[in-house]
C-alpha cells in the first residue's frame, strides 16, 4: 500500500501466521492472567478462537512478535505445566483486514518510508485539527479518513493551511474528511462552550491555564478579558461571581462570547464589548478603575485582574496602562493585577519576556512579577505568562507641582 492516496480499505486484508495455544476451555481464563504479557492484543481481534478439532478446547493467540521461532521461553513453559497446559504452540491462519490496525500504523503503511507520520492532533469536539508537513500533503485526505475511522466521535477532520492571523487569531483551514461542519460543542473544567472553529481561536491544550488563573479569583472580583475570545476566561471568572468586563476585536468571537454567556446563564454577569484591545483598556477599563478604586473600603477589597491573552502581540499592549489613571494613587494591595501572555524563543524565556514588559511599561519589574511557563509551543518557542501589580508610577500621572496654583503677575 506504500503511495496510496485514495484509501482503499479493501487493500489491507492480511492473511498471517501467528502463534497459539491449545487449552481446555474452562482454564481460558486462568491462562490469560497467567500469560497476560504474551497474548495478541490488536484492535478489534478476539484473543481466544474455537478450536476447529474439537468444542472442549479454544486456541488463544499468542503475540507472534514476543513468542519467536513459535516455541516459549522456559518461564513460561513451566506456568503451562502448572496449569496442566500442553506448552507446545501451533500455527494459525489469522485474517487481518483494515479494522485490526491501529491509524499509526495505517499511515506508516502508505507514506514514504522513513517520512514522519501524522496521527496526533487537536480535538475541538467533533472536529479533528491538524498541521500537517509539506511531505504529507498529498496524503492528506487519506490521512484524514483513517483519523476519521479510528477516533470514534471524530466526523470533520481540517489541516491548519497558513499562520494564525494576529488580529482575529483564527487561521485559513482546509477540510481533508468528514463533514463541513466546523460549528461545535467543546467541554473545558466542567463548562460547556459553543464556537465555529473556522472563525474563532481554541486551543483544547489551554484549559489548566484557564483554570489556573480563574482559581486566583474569588467572588466579587473584578475581571477585565482584554481578548477574550469565545470566553474561556470570562465564563468561569462569572459563575464565581465575579463582575467581567470582555472584549473581543473579532466580530464572530464577539456573538459566541455573548452565546457562552447565555449558554451558562452568565450573561447578567458579563459586560461584552467588541473593540479594539487598547481602546478598551483606554475607555472601559480606566472608566472602571476611576469609579472603584478611590471608594475602596478596608474591610473587603475586590480584587481587579486583567487578563491580556493575545501571546503574539499583548506585551505590546502594555503601554496603554503608562498614564492610564490621574489623581492620587490608591493604596498599594488595590493596584490591578496583569496576567500578560507571551511567546518567547530566547534561551531565558522568563528574563526576555520581563524585559520586554518592563520596556512597553517604562519601569523595572524587578521583584514585583512573576512569569508561568504555560506550554511548549515548537521547538524553541514557549508561551509564558507574566503576572504583576501595576506600579503606582506607571498607572498614576501625577500633577505638576504648580498645576492649579495661579500664576505670579
Amino acid at each position: 500500500v506504500r503511495g496510496m492516496t485514495l484509501l482503499n480499505r479493501e487493500a489491507f486484508k492480511r492473511t498471517v501466521v501467528v502463534p497459539v495455544l491449545k487449552v481446555k476451555k474452562e482454564l481460558v481464563n486462568t491462562l490469560l492472567k497467567s500469560l497476560k504479557n504474551m497474548v495478541l492484543q490488536r484492535p478489534g481481534l478476539k484473543r481466544v478462537v474455537d478450536d476447529p478439532e474439537g468444542e472442549d478446547s479454544r486456541l488463544v493467540i499468542l503475540d507472534p512478535y514476543k513468542v519467536s521461532e513459535f516455541s516459549l521461553g522456559e518461564s513460561e513453559q513451566e506456568a503451562l505445566k502448572q496449569l496442566n497446559v500442553c506448552p507446545e504452540v501451533s500455527r494459525y491462519h489469522l485474517e487481518l483486514t483494515y479494522e485490526n490496525f491501529k491509524s499509526e500504523e495505517i499511515l506508516r503503511a502508505v507514506l514514504p518510508e522513513g517520512q514522519e507520520v501524522t496521527s496526533g492532533f487537536s480535538r475541538v469536539g467533533h472536529i479533528a485539527h491538524l498541521n500537517l508537513r509539506d511531505h504529507q500533503l498529498p496524503y492528506r485526505h487519506l490521512i484524514g479518513q483513517v483519523i476519521i475511522d479510528k477516533n470514534p466521535g471524530i466526523t470533520c477532520v481540517v489541516n491548519k493551511t497558513n499562520i494564525i492571523d494576529s488580529t482575529y487569531r483564527n487561521f485559513q483551514m482546509e477540510v481533508l474528511a468528514g463533514e463541513s461542519n466546523l460549528v461545535t460543542k467543546v467541554k473545558e473544567n466542567n463548562i460547556a462552550y459553543e464556537l465555529d472553529f473556522s472563525k474563532v481561536y481554541w486551543n483544547p491544550r489551554l484549559s489548566t491555564e484557564h483554570g489556573r488563573i480563574v482559581g486566583l479569583l474569588q467572588a466579587g472580583d473584578v475581571l477585565f478579558d482584554v481578548f477574550a475570545g469565545i470566553g474561556p476566561f470570562a465564563v468561569p471568572a462569572a459563575r464565581r461571581n465575579c463582575r467581567v468586563f470582555a472584549n473581543d476585536l473579532n466580530p464572530a468571537a464577539y456573538g459566541w462570547l455573548l452565546h457562552n454567556c447565555r449558554l451558562n446563564k452568565v450573561d447578567a454577569k458579563v459586560r461584552a464589548f467588541n473593540m479594539d484591545g487598547r481602546d478598551f483598556l483606554r475607555g472601559v477599563v480606566r472608566e472602571e478603575l476611576s469609579r472603584e478604586l478611590p471608594l475602596l473600603r478596608e474591610e473587603r477589597k475586590p480584587s481587579f485582574h486583567i487578563v491580556m491573552n493575545l501571546p503574539a502581540l499583548a506585551i505590546e499592549f502594555l503601554d496603554a496602562f503608562r498614564h492610564l489613571l490621574s489623581g492620587e494613587p490608591c493604596p498599594a494591595a488595590a493596584l490591578p493585577t496583569v496576567h500578560c501572555y507571551g511567546f518567547s524563543k530566547h534561551h531565558d524565556p522568563a528574563r526576555d519576556i520581563q524585559e520586554r514588559a518592563e520596556a512597553s511599561l517604562g519601569t523595572s519589574l524587578d521583584g514585583r512579577c512573576s512569569t508561568y511557563l504555560v506550554r511548549n509551543v515548537a521547538p524553541n518557542k514557549e508561551m509564558l505568562c507574566i503576572s504583576f501589580q501595576v506600579p503606582a508610577e506607571v498607572l498614576y500621572k501625577r500633577p505638576c507641582p504648580n498645576e492649579g496654583k495661579e500664576r505670579p503677575p
